[in-house]
């Protein structure tokens, strides 16, 4: 992806480079250094009984592991060549997804830091992101931990 500009930028480029987001209708609401929300809407992403799909409830909170490096390091610059992956990822149910979702993530500036020094010093660093999904009440329907890497491809 680009460097994270505007919501809706970063949006589009999100979808042109993971065409499976787009189809899903994932939006980026806001991602800066450390932090991202992306938005699920449950029209695409019902399932045979009426309430969101799992993969779909995943997904959403999978790409937060891409957005937040991308708003958080100088992937153009500094960290030129360094891309975000995801190593492993666990998902907790806790209630039925009605209606469209939000999923929220945050990594804190000494971790961003730490990630960063790691990564210029050895060509990767670890971390972790951990996610809330939402509905429109506030209600927590799932939460997500991810261990993501930032690695120096090439």
């Amino acid at each position: 992806m680009e460097p994270i500009t505007t919501p809706e930028a970063a949006t589009e480029n999100m979808h042109t480079v993971i065409p499976i987001v787009g189809a899903m209708g994932i939006r980026i609401l806001d991602a800066g250094p450390g932090h991202a929300t992306v938005e699920l809407p449950a029209g695409p992403n019902g399932n045979h009984f009426g309430v969101l799909y799992a993969g779909s409830l995943f997904t959403a909170a999978e790409v937060l592991g891409g957005i937040i490096p991308q708003a958080s390091f100088d992937l153009q610059g500094e960290l030129a060549g360094f891309v975000p992956l995801v190593k492993k990822a666990e998902i907790s149910f806790l209630r039925p997804g009605l209606g469209d979702v939000r999923a929220t993530a945050t990594v804190a500036a000494e971790e961003i830091e730490r990630v960063r020094q790691e990564a210029l010093a050895t060509g990767k660093s670890e971390f972790v992101v951990e996610a809330e999904i939402t509905d429109a009440q506030g209600t927590v329907v799932a939460t997500t931990r991810a261990l993501n890497q930032l690695r120096k491809l090439g």
